[in-house]
């Protein structure tokens, strides 16, 4: 395109460090979970209908969804059906992979393109009659450390064990609990390890509250550098299931996912048709990451599983293989941020024509 591209609309902290204005704090649409959406409906609308209007006005050539699909999605269709002309594009697909399979063919006529970032997803979305689809690479893969496998086989004398139990307080709550049972239970049977917990300041308080008691040596790590430098030191994670599982997938980590769904969730999970929920999985095709759901979620299992794979050299190693095989599948000829940027601008120049 030959004339200067003006991004406008709404930015995070990130955007606006590099001089994009926002409409108004996206903090006011991050919510997580059915419950969530739901207790923060009004002012969801309110947002909703602010944003389509901001965009009819600015007319642009693209229109670029980032996440938030409860949100987002409201957006396209009011300016879909103002302005036909404004071509729409969702960066990152909606997980019809994991439930709500329906959900594909209904974006279609709103959605013109979607940008993904895990590789089975584009045939994911043709299969559904969904959006046309490119794969542009996860951001992460271009983060991927070069860590040797080897490094991964030898523990300490004291395993360091790395705990991640979300960045939500509606995650940590139901987690923390789970956790700490479960590191009561090691300990009675005899084991002994570190902890590293890198923590989102908001939680910091609460999570040092809860282990101040824990039967471990506990190390709460702040800010991305010391986050990642916990992958590197660790021996094994316990893990809520999302995208730090893939993270640590890529730092070679070997790593147990746990996860516990709100209550309004549980009470719709029979729309659940995914296999798994850990991503390393889902990427691979196969089961190679334990993981325990819900109700399934017990102490006495996650104990146990946390001893074999802290004494078991083969059942690292099935997980040490199947970390190569997602970074493989993941690895791109270019960055995701230029192929991303690339659709974009042919999708723009297309509509220039």
């Amino acid at each position: 395109m030959n004339q200067p591209i003006t991004p406008v609309g709404m930015a995070g902290k990130r955007m606006q460090e590099r001089g994009m204005s926002s409409l108004f704090e996206i903090s006011d649409i991050s919510v997580m979970g059915v419950s969530g959406v739901v207790s923060q409906l009004p002012r969801l609308l309110k947002r909703i209908g602010q944003t389509a209007d901001d965009v009819l006005k600015q007319a642009p050539d693209v229109l670029i969804l980032i996440d938030s699909p409860e949100f987002s999605y409201r957006v396209a269709k009011r300016v879909r059906k103002k302005n036909p002309n404004i071509k729409i594009i969702k960066y990152v697909s909606p997980s019809v992979w994991a439930w709500r399979p329906g959900r594909a063919a209904k974006i279609k006529p709103f959605i013109d393109h979607i940008l993904a970032v895990l590789p089975f997803e584009p045939e994911v979305l043709r299969s559904l009659d969904g959006p046309s689809s490119t794969y542009v690479g996860h951001p992460l893969a271009a983060e991927a450390p070069d860590i040797s496998i080897k490094t991964r086989k030898v523990l300490r004398d004291v395993p360091n064990l790395v705990v991640l139990p979300g960045s939500r307080k509606s995650e940590t709550k139901r987690l923390l609990p789970v956790i700490t049972d479960t590191l009561e239970i090691l300990k009675s049977r005899g084991n002994e390890y570190t902890i590293q917990l890198p923590a989102v300041p908001r939680l910091e308080a609460e999570i040092r509250e809860v282990t101040k008691n824990w039967p471990f040596p506990v190390e709460i790590v702040k800010g991305d550098d010391a986050r990642k430098k916990a992958f590197r030191e660790g021996d094994l994670a316990l893990s809520a299931s999302g995208t730090v599982t893939l993270e640590l997938a890529l730092y070679k980590l070997p790593m147990i996912s746990i996860y516990k769904l709100d209550w309004m969730a549980m009470r719709i999970r029979h729309l659940l048709t995914g296999w798994s929920a850990s991503l390393p999985n889902l990427i691979a095709d196969y089961p190679f990451v334990p993981e325990r759901l819900n109700e399934y979620a017990h102490p006495h299992y996650i104990a146990r599983m946390i001893e074999r794979l802290m004494l078991n050299e083969h059942e690292r190693q099935v997980q040490l293989d199947g970390f190569e095989v997602v970074a493989r599948r993941l690895k791109q000829e270019s960055p995701s941020a230029r192929l991303a940027a690339e659709t974009i601008l042919n999708i723009a120049q297309e509509k220039s024509r």
